[in-house]
């Protein structure tokens, strides 16, 4: 019998493609998302495969809730998030109560309904400035913005639950994902929309900053083989390229691919505060490649060819004017 799988944040841009993953797969799937009064099912909403899912609207933040959508399942993948951080340093307490009360909700209830299996998502965020590089799951975290402390947070208590009750626990790190539906609030699809609306002057922040670079459905294929793992119980594993890219590279590498020539405007809006910026981040990506059978099959170029197809037909999803922290 296949297994039920409850997801958190389905229908959010990472959480939606691993829904239909996961269907694609075979398994049951709960998706669990937000609660909105017109009962949007977000970017499930026109997904071929939601007839092959059954999806609940709650709030992440009540235990009844998500106690409820979870009974029945075998496995949980938790995605369910505040993830924007320049909104983190306007309302630290709502990160607190999504990300950590979240997270509480989520493994109280696995814990009391014997859940066979928890992946929690952190993110490369809460390392920190690289202090070596490529970075590897012992790197030292370091909270530089409220949204990275709480993530931090959540994943030590969730290891406190796997320490404390034996529950079966793996913490899943992603380094930057992107790819099809991912919010205008990230450097990729702000880029490429603001250059498909026909602005010649880009709005952007800090261009020095590197990221490590991962398509969003390699990403979601690494949460599938770390759950097919028989190990990483208690344990970090980040998902990622062990590659770096420049902003300031990124956005030309994105130019050329839509073959414009653009002018980059700073915007004192899109700039984190000196301390709080993350310079680098590059991926050590060994443990899992040891440990599963992952293996991204995107190239950058490939990746972000695919996401500039995609805004190209859904540019109507977005507004390139209005910049939302």
């Amino acid at each position: 019998m296949a297994d039920k799988i409850f997801i958190s944040g389905a229908t959010g841009f990472i959480g939606s493609h691993l829904a239909e993953l996961c269907v694609k797969k075979g398994f049951i799937v709960e998706a669990f998302d937000r609660y909105n009064p017109n009962n949007n099912w977000g970017w499930l909403e026109n997904s071929k495969y939601k007839n092959d899912m059954h999806i609940t609207l709650g709030d992440i933040r009540d235990y009844d809730s998500v106690s409820k959508a979870m009974k029945g399942c075998n496995s949980v993948f938790h995605l369910a998030a505040l993830i924007g951080i320049p909104y983190s340093y306007t309302s630290p307490l709502a990160y607190i109560r999504t990300n950590i009360e979240g997270t509480f909700n989520i493994l109280e209830a696995a814990k009391i309904q014997n859940i066979d299996q928890i992946l929690i998502t952190s993110t490369s965020e809460t390392y920190g400035t690289s202090q070596y590089v490529p970075i590897d799951e012992k790197h030292p975290m370091v909270g530089q913005s409220p949204y990275s402390a709480t993530k931090i947070a959540a994943d030590h208590l969730a290891l406190s639950y796997f320490k404390s009750f034996a529950l079966p626990v793996k913490i899943v790190r992603p380094f930057n994902t992107y790819g099809p539906r991912q919010s205008a609030r990230a450097i990729i699809p702000t880029v490429i929309t603001q250059i498909l609306a026909g602005k010649g002057e880009i709005n952007l922040g800090n261009l020095t900053p590197t990221r490590d670079l991962t398509f969003v459905k390699d990403t979601a294929n690494g949460f599938v083989e770390i759950y097919k793992s028989k190990n990483l119980f208690g344990e970090f594993t980040n998902i990622g390229m062990n590659d770096e890219i420049s902003i300031g590279a990124l956005v030309k590498l994105i130019s050329k691919l839509m073959n414009v020539n653009i002018k980059i405007i700073s915007d004192t809006k899109r700039i984190r505060p000196d301390a709080s910026e993350v310079e680098r981040l590059v991926c050590d990506n060994n443990k899992i490649i040891a440990k599963t059978t992952w293996k991204p099959a995107y190239t950058l170029n490939k990746g972000l060819s695919e996401t500039i197809e995609f805004l190209k037909e859904n540019l109507e999803f977005y507004k390139p004017d209005i910049y939302n922290v």
